[in-house]
């Protein structure tokens, strides 16, 4: 796995041993970032279910002015930093945070932080015909308080397996829909009453 774009382009990063980290391929990370294009340079980042960090430092890589990463795991957490310091990028820029992604996100919400840039490609869900999804995906789009983060014109990027149907409340607008292979890829916002038109 590596940085697909920027000023750390090529860079490789580390990703934990066995199966409980599954990184956003690099096709797709590449894919999205084109999309997404200067929306990152200067963005303040939020990651969810951080992983490796991959989604964060290729934000960094492509001019994003900070980034929080929230990952549950303190080893993939320790294996994340690591590729902090690989990649180059100054420590200040990024903040890790082990923690539970919906503690994070009501303590952030508290405190009254704006993310320009919202990015979380969590565990994939099963299948969910028939019935609503319960995956992290669903779980995400369903918090009331995630929507409070986001700045006025500002994108959630959600990562998702085509087979989990998804259920997306009205308050988030999608802008943009990528698939790759098993991989989808939402571009969603809110309607702010200021919140920029279209992607």
């Amino acid at each position: 796995m590596r940085i697909t774009g920027g000023s750390a382009a090529r860079r490789l990063l580390k990703v934990p041993k066995g199966l409980a980290v599954r990184p956003t391929p690099d096709l797709v990370k590449q894919a999205l970032f084109n999309s997404l294009g200067q929306k990152v340079a200067g963005a303040r980042v939020l990651e969810l279910f951080a992983g490796t960090g991959a989604l964060s430092l290729e934000s960094l890589s492509r001019g994003a002015a900070s980034a929080v990463c929230v990952e549950n795991s303190s080893r993939h957490a320790a294996v994340l930093r690591e590729n902090v310091q690989a990649a180059g990028f100054n420590p200040d820029l990024i903040q890790t945070r082990v923690q539970d992604v919906f503690a994070a996100i009501g303590q952030l919400a508290e405190s009254r932080q704006v993310f320009d840039l919202i990015l979380a490609d969590p565990p994939y869900g099963e299948k969910n015909v028939g019935r609503r999804s319960t995956s992290f995906a669903q779980q995400l789009l369903d918090d009331d308080r995630l929507p409070t983060l986001l700045a006025p014109g500002g994108l959630f990027v959600l990562g998702h397996t085509k087979r989990d149907t998804l259920s997306p409340p009205e308050r988030w607008v999608e802008k943009k829909v990528l698939k790759h292979g098993d991989s989808v890829m939402r571009l969603l916002g809110v309607d702010h009453p200021a919140s920029e038109r279209g992607l």
